[in-house]
C-alpha cells in the first residue's frame, strides 16, 4: 500500500506531546501516512527569526495537505500570527470548523450538529491599520466580490456533498450595509444555483443568541472573517470547548488542518494536554485526502474511549495525554483490520469562472470624497470647494455637523464629507484637497462612487 506525505507542524507548547499522540493513534490504524517534518512557530523564530519560515510554506506547496499543531501568537505585540501567515501564503480561503456533541463529554446542550464555513483571508484580518493620529487608531475591513462569492459557493458544495439540507449566511449588514452587503449580496446570487437546499440570512448577534438556545435550527453557517472567528469559539463551547474542535484550512488543491486551540504553555511537557481536537482534524484530513476507511475507523476508536469514560483531566477524566491515546489504540486494535481503502481526489477549485474579478462598470461615476481632519474641535470647514459642497462633518462615527452638536467626546480626527452635484474627475478631487491642505492638516482621503447608480458608499448619518 503506497503512501502519501503529510507536512507535520508540530508547534510549541503542547503541540509535540499531541502531535506524538496523534501519530501513534494513525499508525496503530495503519493509515498509509508518510510525515513530512516542517517548522513554525516558537522554535521557527529562534533558528530562523521568522515564526512561518518561507521553506515550510514551500514544503506545504508541494506535498498540499499538512497537519498542524498550536502556535503561540503574541498579544499586542510580537511576531505575526502564524495561522494567518499560512492562510494567507498558500490562500486556503475557507475554515471550516464542525461542531458535533461527542458521547462522554460534558456539554451546555445536547444534539448540536453544525459546521461553521469562515471565510478565511479577508475582512480586518488584513492587518491594514495605523495611528491616524496620537488619538485615532484605524483598521481598514476589506470585503470583496469575488472572495465572497467564493467563500459562499464553497458552502453551497460542501452542504450538497454532505447531504446538508440548509446554508444560512451570518453578517451585520443592517450596520455595515456596504461590507456585509456586499458578501451577503453575493451568499444569495450564489444560492440561486443550488435550488435543493434552503438558503437564509441572520443577524450575528441573534445568530449568538439563538445558537446558545435553539442550535438545531442551524445547519451550515458561512460568516465573515471575523464572525467566523468568534462564532466558531461559540459553537466549540456548545459541544464541550476547544479541546475537542476540530479546524481545516481548504484552499484550491491546498489544505492545512490543525487544532484550534492555543499552545497551553502552562501545561507544556506535564503529559497533560487533550490531544482530541488534534486528533478530530486527522479524521477530516484523513477524509479530505479519501483515506475514509482509516478515517472511520479512528472516529469510531475515539467515540468509543470517550464513551467507555476514559477521558483527559479537562474532560473531567483522569487520564494523561499519552495514556488517553494508548486507550484510543487499544480499541483500534479489536477493530476489524482494513483490507482495502479508497482515494478520492483531494479538493479541487470551488472557484467558477463567473467568480473571479469583475471588470469596472461602465457606469461607474465619482461623486465626492471624504477627507480625514486631525484638528481640535470641531474644524470649521468651507462651505464649498471647487465643484464640491460640505455634506457633513463626523467624529468616531457621530455626525456632529451641521445641526446640533451631540454630547460626546471629541477625538482629534474628524471625517468630512464634501460631494458635487454631477460627476466629477479625480483632478477635481486632487485640485480640491490642494485648496484644503492650505488650512488644514488632513491624514486621508476617501473617494466616493456610484456603481451604475448604486452608492458606493453610505449615506446615513453618522455612518
Amino acid at each position: 500500500m503506497s503512501k502519501r506525505q503529510v507536512v507535520l507542524i508540530e508547534g510549541d507548547g503542547i503541540g509535540p506531546e499531541i502531535s506524538a499522540a496523534v501519530r501513534d493513534i494513525v499508525d496503530a490504524a495503519e493509515a498509509p501516512i508518510e510525515w513530512v517534518a516542517a517548522d513554525a512557530g516558537l522554535g521557527a523564530i529562534e533558528r530562523t527569526g521568522h515564526g512561518c519560515p518561507q521553506e515550510t510554506i514551500e514544503r506545504i506547496k508541494a506535498v498540499g495537505v499538512a497537519l498542524k499543531g498550536p502556535t503561540t501568537t503574541p498579544v499586542g505585540g510580537g511576531h505575526k500570527s502564524v495561522n494567518v501567515t499560512i492562510r494567507k501564503a498558500l490562500e486556503l480561503f475557507a475554515n471550516v470548523r464542525p461542531s458535533r456533541t461527542l458521547p462522554g463529554v460534558k456539554a451546555p446542550i445536547a444534539g448540536v450538529d453544525l459546521i461553521i464555513v469562515r471565510e478565511n483571508i479577508e475582512d480586518t484580518y488584513g492587518g491594514i491599520e495605523h495611528m491616524q493620529s496620537n488619538d485615532v487608531a484605524q483598521c481598514l475591513r476589506l470585503i470583496t466580490r469575488p472572495g465572497s462569492k467564493r467563500i459562499a459557493r464553497y458552502a453551497f458544495e460542501m452542504a450538497a456533498a454532505q447531504q446538508r439540507k440548509k446554508v444560512t449566511c451570518v453578517h451585520k449588514a443592517n450596520i455595515m450595509k456596504i461590507t456585509d452587503g456586499l458578501f451577503m449580496e453575493m451568499f444569495y446570487e450564489v444560492a440561486k444555483e443550488y435550488p435543493q437546499i434552503e438558503a437564509s440570512d441572520i443577524i450575528v448577534d441573534n445568530c449568538c443568541m439563538q445558537l446558545v438556545s435553539k442550535p438545531g435550527q442551524f445547519d451550515v453557517m458561512v460568516l465573515p472573517n471575523l464572525f467566523g472567528d468568534i462564532v466558531s469559539d461559540l459553537c466549540a463551547g456548545l459541544v464541550g470547548g476547544l479541546g475537542v474542535a476540530p479546524g481545516g484550512n481548504i484552499g484550491d488543491g491546498r489544505a492545512v488542518f490543525e487544532a484550534v486551540h492555543g499552545s497551553a504553555p502552562d501545561i507544556a511537557g506535564k503529559n497533560m494536554a487533550n490531544p482530541t481536537a488534534m486528533l478530530l482534524s486527522t479524521i477530516a484530513m484523513l477524509r479530505h485526502m479519501g483515506f475514509l476507511a482509516h478515517a472511520d475507523m479512528i472516529e469510531r476508536a475515539v467515540i468509543a474511549t470517550l464513551e467507555s469514560g476514559k477521558r483527559t483531566r479537562d474532560l473531567g477524566g483522569e487520564l494523561g495525554t499519552r495514556e488517553f491515546a494508548e486507550a484510543v489504540c487499544r480499541q483500534i486494535s479489536q477493530a476489524t483490520a482494513i483490507t482495502g481503502y479508497t482515494v478520492a481526489a483531494s479538493a479541487g477549485s470551488f472557484t467558477r469562472a463567473a467568480d473571479a474579478v469583475t471588470s469596472v462598470p461602465a457606469g461607474r461615476a465619482l461623486k465626492g470624497f471624504d477627507f480625514f481632519v486631525e484638528h481640535t474641535g470641531i474644524p470649521a470647514m468651507p462651505a464649498k470647494v471647487g465643484p464640491f459642497d460640505l455634506k457633513m462633518v463626523s467624529n468616531r462615527g457621530s455626525k456632529v455637523f451641521p445641526g446640533p452638536t451631540p454630547d460626546i467626546v471629541l477625538v482629534d480626527v474628524h471625517r468630512v464629507r464634501y460631494e458635487a452635484a454631477g460627476q466629477v474627475s479625480d483632478g477635481d478631487v486632487m485640485a480640491a484637497v490642494a485648496e484644503l491642505d492650505k488650512s488644514f492638516k488632513w491624514m486621508h482621503i476617501e473617494k466616493l462612487q456610484d456603481f451604475c447608480g448604486k452608492a458606493g458608499y453610505s449615506l446615513a448619518q453618522g455612518q
